[in-house]
């Protein structure tokens, strides 16, 4: 589901922002949780997954102390409209009380094409923060 969510991002952008490869996403994905540093909750249809939540643990001395990051969440476009983001998002936020988070933060990028995933996160409770995500690659 990974790759559904980066190639519609790609799409609705119309640009190739990420490099998708499944087997070493996958390798990443394992080495990560094996070390507690991402975690995911899945919703499933059945045995089905049609929709995951990814977080990470992050520290700042504006957020005071350990915080939670959303790097992913997903819902496959059938699944869409019937609650499992908010479950997904309630499950992240019990997550992160439980390992005292004093937040969670998510970004979204400042583009119209993003506006349904802004109300979405809005009417989750989050609200803007101001910033907007900048990058650098290093390798």
């Amino acid at each position: 589901m990974a790759g559904e969510l980066l190639a519609e991002i790609m799409a609705r952008i119309g640009e190739q922002a990420f490099n998708f490869d499944l087997a070493a996403t996958t390798d990443r994905l394992g080495t990560f949780i094996s070390q507690e540093k991402y975690f995911v909750f899945a919703a499933c249809d059945g045995e089905i997954p049609v929709g995951f939540i990814a977080l990470y643990e992050s520290y700042a001395l504006y957020a005071e102390g350990a915080f939670g990051t959303i790097p992913e969440l997903y819902v496959r476009p059938g699944y869409r409209s019937k609650e499992l983001g908010f479950q997904l998002i309630s499950q992240a936020k019990a997550f992160g009380r439980s390992r005292g988070w004093t937040r969670l933060e998510v970004t979204t990028p400042p583009l119209p094409e993003f506006d349904k995933t802004l109300a979405f996160y809005e009417r989750e409770g989050f609200a803007i923060s101001g910033g907007r995500k900048l990058k650098i690659a290093l390798q």
